[in-house]
């Protein structure tokens, strides 16, 4: 299946038995590797512009999360052979497991989106010093702000069986993001993109459950990794890092800015009043370039 403005070839690894992971790896394979995380309900796809535009110096690693984009999509159910457990923690030893199969063991700079950010910050929790640079786009690294509500449109697929009935019936989660997430109307064949990997029950059973694993209460599995993640966040202050946001998320809004700003004061920051949550979608023909310069300035 084509997809408009992705001229790639993924590849695949099985990074659990019976289980394979989709990825780009694009790029020499002796350049600084950028590894870029995608949240939910996107995949590699929102990361396009930037692998064209850092592929012909820097090695780009951009996987799609199991159960997301072109990767396989497994079952949580008991007897479900092969099972997965959509978890955060899967995530990040998955992320592991791709890196250790790319033979990349040195330092890297993460550019993380949505629950990328929490995987790649999670992940970061083993080897924080790996982690040269970062680039933030509209993503947490620490558990919702005290003064921001839990948004209702997440409430209903996170804490409502009928809510979660619908998202997986009707691709409810990716169809909307794919509407609502950009200020700026996308095309219909790039909306697409973005929802028809997830068309039919089986297909967008991570989109949901992505959503379930939320941490929002002491107790919730993914808490621990949240606060632990938060309390590592402000040790990347002495790093380059790149923050571009669209200020039109109503997930992750200035709230969630406020606190990146707070934990790395000395991040070249780029807020945009006209970007949603897609902002790399929204603002990509400023951003992109302004993430390539901001990578040719500070080397590894």
């Amino acid at each position: 299946m084509p997809f408009p403005e992705y001229p790639f070839t993924p590849q695949r690894f099985e990074v659990r038995p019976g289980i394979g992971m989709s990825y780009l790896d694009e790029g020499p394979r002796d350049g600084e590797v950028v590894v870029m995380l995608h949240g939910n309900p996107s995949w590699s796809y929102y990361w396009r512009h930037l692998v064209a535009a850092l592929s012909d110096r820097y090695r780009c690693v951009v996987p799609d999360h199991v159960g997301m984009g072109l990767s396989d999509k497994p079952d949580d159910a008991p007897g479900a052979s092969p099972r997965y457990d959509y978890t955060l923690q899967s995530r990040i030893d998955d992320l592991d497991a791709l890196l250790k199969h790319l033979g990349i063991t040195g330092p890297l700079t993460l550019a993380v989106h949505d629950w990328g950010g929490m995987i790649g910050f999670g992940w970061a929790l083993r080897d924080p010093e790996r982690v040269r640079r970062l680039v933030i786009t509209n993503t947490a690294a620490f558990p919702l702000p005290g003064a921001k509500r839990f948004p209702l449109r997440l409430a209903m697929g996170r804490d409502s069986r009928f809510g979660g009935w619908l998202i997986r019936r009707f691709n409810l989660f990716a169809r909307g993001a794919a509407r609502l997430g950009t200020v700026r109307k996308l095309p219909k064949d790039v909306r697409a993109a973005y929802t028809g990997v997830y068309d039919g029950w089986a297909n967008a059973i991570s989109t949901l459950r992505f959503m379930q694993d939320i941490p929002l209460h002491e107790g919730d599995r993914a808490m621990a990794l949240v606060q632990a993640s938060a309390r590592a966040l402000p040790g990347y202050a002495d790093r380059p890092a790149f923050i571009g946001w669209g200020l039109r998320d109503f997930v992750f809004d200035r709230h969630f800015l406020g606190g990146f700003r707070t934990a790395l004061p000395h991040a070249e920051v780029h807020a945009y009043t006209d970007a949603g949550h897609y902002a790399l979608e929204d603002k990509h023909e400023e951003l992109v370039p302004l993430i390539r310069a901001f990578l040719d300035r500070n080397p590894l």
